[in-house]
């Protein structure tokens, strides 16, 4: 089940730079519902050389490192 969203989902930053992502939850039944695995994983890459600053999944899909960093979601019930 689906219950966390991000925004912006996806994004190309340039060196140095920064963005602030909001993160949602819906509303579930807390205790009643397994919530051990909820996480949000940010994912990224290098950017080819000369690439237009428009996300493209297809960064990720090549040979190049995709790195992953897990975030563990804890809720305050």
């Amino acid at each position: 089940m689906k219950r966390l969203g991000v925004d912006p989902a996806a994004g190309v930053l340039d060196p140095k730079e920064n963005a602030l992502i909001a993160v949602s939850c819906d509303a579930f039944a807390y205790g009643q519902e397994d919530t051990n695995n909820d996480r949000v994983t940010i994912e990224w890459t290098n950017t080819p050389d000369g690439a237009a600053k428009q996300f493209r999944r297809e960064w990720f899909q090549g040979d190049g490192m995709v790195r992953r960093k897990n975030l563990p979601i804890e809720y305050n019930p």
